[in-house]
């Protein structure tokens, strides 16, 4: 062999090699990555090759799978009640990632999941019958939230506190997931959802926190009857009004100029929704206490996941004492959810204790065998002492009965709450947002929750904006639902 045929043929070994160790690469080390891409259509195929497995509300699907025409994805996805269940369910898009529900259990729902596989699947490798998702919300808190929301610019959570079951994820204004499950017209609906001012893509209950306003003062009040600053709600405060700020010569006033603040107790306070109370309170505590607490009940907590991940409710820190005097009425930076705040009262009504919140009650197998239970597998902690909670249960009656909270009242019930006002924007400016955090139990059937409404924008004038004037009326419609069911 001369010279040149040798070398030629080494050059040519050495690019088969090459061929075969790229293979080889690809093969091992790439090959999941490729198969996993977004852009890899073979998946989408494989996806919507057969109907989805179903999300189910009160034993009945509020999600379904539809044939198509004239494309190689044989099924969509269908919303029968969309825009009611949208912020439970998200969804599942032949052009788009799913979001919520549609997405934590997206290998569950198309089958993909190796707990669905059977010994016939794992031989054949034919791809398993899908699972379902059984949810724990209640359709008619459900409905009863969306309907009083309206065409409101808001969003509603209630929960079961004894088992942190949550009943009802609502907000608005909301959309059709249907829209956007079609390829071919998916497109034109996401431009316009995403250009919309309103943002009704945003999950407002769970992933929007908000300055939570007057709400946020049961935090304070739990942490001062904790630390022992005052031992009863009945017991008068050393609270000046009007309070300033220290190192300012702001006045922390009140709403109402002749409620009856000045060294008011914690009950009055809470009644008559007093800021120079609970300023002078906060800073009396001082910002860690506060924030112990507000921890305690779920703020700050960057993992919270129900189980879709709710964004982080935050109390801060590095504050000086004016800021500190603000945190204390739910301002300055602090933000919350609504679910953060029903979270609150949950807790005061379970006696202290808080169940951990979940609207997935559990997952199953195509033949309806528990994959996962999240009843049986929810936590509790202990927030705040027994006595604590029914202290602060008494002055939230007190708030409906007699105080800034009436339109949450229920004949049958006994009902208790906070109403909230936060201002924000440049010199507060801007419309306020209307709050209300509660809790109900039936007189005759026991049965209770706990429920809590923001209402960022709505038709009323500014001067015309309260928490009982706009939200309460909301708890009060989920609230009557839960406890009739």
């Amino acid at each position: 062999m001369n010279k040149t045929i040798r070398r030629a043929s080494v050059f040519t070994l050495l690019l088969v090699l090459a061929l075969l160790v790229r293979a080889t690469w690809v093969q091992f080390y790439e090959g999941q990555a490729l198969a996993d891409d977004q852009h890899n259509r073979r998946n989408a195929i494989q996806t919507y090759a057969e109907p989805l497995g179903n999300i189910i509300v009160a034993g009945e699907a509020v999600t379904g799978s539809a044939r198509t025409e004239g494309s190689d994805l044989a099924y969509k996805r269908t919303y029968p009640d969309g825009p009611l269940y949208a912020a439970v369910t998200g969804y599942a898009s032949q052009a788009y990632a799913p979001t919520q529900l549609e997405g934590i259990y997206e290998d569950l729902l198309n089958g993909t999941d190796p707990r669905l596989d059977t010994v016939v699947d794992t031989v054949t490798g034919k791809r398993a019958d899908p699972g379902n998702v059984i949810t724990t919300i209640d359709p008619a808190v459900q409905k009863a939230g969306y309907e009083a929301l309206g065409d409101t610019k808001g969003a509603a959570v209630a929960m079961d506190p004894r088992t942190g079951r949550i009943l009802g994820v609502v907000s608005t204004p909301s959309y059709d997931p249907s829209s956007l499950t079609d390829a071919d017209t998916a497109g034109a609906a996401w431009k316009k959802l995403n250009a919309d001012a309103d943002k009704p893509l945003t999950n407002r209950a769970l992933r929007q926190p908000l300055p939570p306003g007057s709400t946020f003062k049961l935090v304070v009040a739990s942490a001062a009857l904790e630390d022992g600053l005052y031992t009863s709600v009945d017991e008068r405060t050393d609270s000046p009004d009007p309070y300033t700020l220290p190192g300012t010569v702001t006045p922390l006033t009140n709403e109402n100029p002749s409620a009856p603040c000045e060294n008011a107790s914690i009950r009055v306070a809470l009644q008559y929704s007093c800021n120079n109370v609970f300023g002078k309170m906060a800073v009396d505590l001082g910002q860690d206490k506060v924030r112990a607490m507000a921890e305690k009940y779920g703020f700050n907590d960057d993992e919270q996941d129900v189980p879709v991940r709710a964004y982080t409710s935050v109390y801060p820190k590095d504050m000086d004492k004016a800021q500190t005097g603000l945190s204390g009425i739910g301002q300055f930076d602090v933000t919350a959810t609504p679910l953060q705040m029903a979270m609150v009262s949950a807790a005061i009504a379970n006696g202290g204790e808080l169940v951990s919140p979940h609207m997935v009650a559990q997952t199953t197998d195509s033949g309806g065998d528990v994959l996962e239970d999240y009843d049986e597998n929810a936590g509790t902690e202990r927030i705040i002492s027994a006595d604590t909670a029914a202290q602060l249960r008494s002055a939230m009656r007190t708030v409906v009965e007699d105080g800034t909270g009436s339109n949450a009242r229920i004949d049958g019930a006994t009902v208790g709450g906070k109403t909230g006002t936060a201002q924000h924007g440049e010199n507060n400016s801007k419309t306020p947002y209307a709050w209300f955090t509660s809790y109900a139990k039936s007189d005759s059937t026991g049965e209770e929750v706990a429920v809590a409404v923001m209402v960022e924008q709505s038709d009323a004038a500014r001067s015309e904006v309260s928490g009982n004037g706009l939200a309460a009326p909301v708890a009060k419609a989920m609230m009557e639902a839960a406890l009739a069911g």
